[in-house]
């Protein structure tokens, strides 16, 4: 039987367990949106895409998709099952009665849209105008994981409005300098509001019994307390990193690789306070291994510390990306069984091998691995 004639079975506790079922992203049609209020603080200022918007170069969704699926190719390999969405046509203005919008984004990183929890797949709000629609992209394979098992839960977080009220007028003027937005982070002033719920799938890390949630640019505390109630048998725990002048998406800041152990990104440490919580429960937090490039690739929205951005295969075994030589180094030391992964050309298209991945299947129930709260 061909693995994509397998019954669906949607389950998936933590982000270490043996992965059995993925969806892996892709490039079609993938656009450069035009600055909303949502990206306008995350791009810097001398950023090559500042100004720009449109479709992203064919040469370089050719050279992304080709990566992608030979990725893909490796993963079917090792006997796991992949699905992938459904692009839409991301060239088109969109909108709702509160905003227009000129482009959407792509459906290269399902991991920002779709939180798997348990039997549970859930669509986030999402805090950006151009990523509103993204969740239609996965609806067909939902559909059919919902048709194929009698206990997954297909769920959607209340669609926001992202009226202007979502985002602080004026956030970072263009003179403020880097020490300034660093204090600014540090005091959690961050351009969005407490206006309505706001997450990204891409802030909660699971790890089991407890999620922890970066609060920062796309998660808002209302989305923080939203989650708490949506999963009221979870622990919800927020967390932020001062050093992150860009807090967006907690999976290239915070990296847990099994049960006990996490890297973190050292220029984006954990407060003391909060690092507490997982001393006292005997998970080390291990710095991170630098980047081994100085710049991201051209047109590329996310920082050099994709180098972290990996995708965990089983307790054992850890996909990395192929040049990141320093990071892969580091898990060799650490006792992994390393696969190298060409990646880097996907970079722009909204991550690394963790963000361009979601779990569907992970072998493994749900443990409590911080029974010391």
């Amino acid at each position: 039987m061909a693995l994509s004639d397998t019954p669906t079975v949607v389950n998936s506790w933590n982000e270490w367990d043996p992965l059995k079922h993925v969806i892996v992203g892709v490039a079609d049609g993938c656009c450069i949106p035009p600055a909303e209020p949502a990206s306008e603080p995350k791009v810097p200022k001398d950023s090559d895409m500042r100004g720009m918007h449109g479709p992203r170069p064919p040469e370089t969704v050719a050279r992304a998709n080709e990566l992608l699926n030979d990725f893909v190719t490796m993963l079917e390999g090792r006997g796991i099952r992949v699905d992938r969405p459904t692009p839409l046509d991301f060239n088109q203005e969109v909108g709702t009665p509160d905003w227009r919008h000129g482009t959407m984004f792509g459906c290269t990183p399902p991991r920002d849209v779709i939180l798997t929890l348990g039997s549970e797949m859930l669509e986030a709000t999402m805090s950006y105008r151009s990523r509103w629609f993204e969740y239609l992209c996965y609806r067909p394979l939902l559909k059919s994981y919902y048709a194929d098992d009698p206990k997954m839960r297909h769920e959607a977080a209340p669609k926001p409005r992202l009226t202007d009220k979502s985002y602080k007028e004026d956030y970072l003027s263009e003179d403020i300098t880097m020490t300034e937005r660093l204090e600014m982070v540090a005091k959690k002033d961050f351009v969005t509001t407490e206006e309505e719920p706001l997450f990204d799938a891409a802030d909660v890390l699971r790890f089991g019994k407890d999620l922890v949630v970066q609060h920062g640019f796309t998660t808002n505390l209302a989305g923080i307390d939203w989650l708490q109630r949506h999963f009221p048998d979870h622990r919800v725990h927020a967390v932020n990193f001062p050093g992150d002048p860009y807090p967006i998406h907690i999976d290239a800041t915070f990296t847990p690789l099994r049960p006990g152990l996490i890297i973190n990104n050292p220029e984006r440490k954990l407060p003391d306070d909060q690092r507490a919580f997982f001393h006292r429960n005997d998970w080390e937090i291990v710095d991170s291994a630098p980047p081994a490039h100085n710049e991201p690739p051209p047109l590329c929205y996310s920082s050099v510390w994709l180098s972290m951005n990996v995708l965990v295969l089983d307790p054992k075994t850890v996909c990395v990306e192929e040049t990141e030589v320093y990071q892969a180094e580091q898990l060799d030391k650490l006792g992994f069984d390393l696969i190298p992964v060409p990646f880097r050309d996907v970079y722009p298209f909204g991550g690394a091998l963790h963000c361009n991945t979601t779990d569907v299947y992970r072998e493994g129930d749900c443990q409590d691995y911080f029974p010391k709260q």
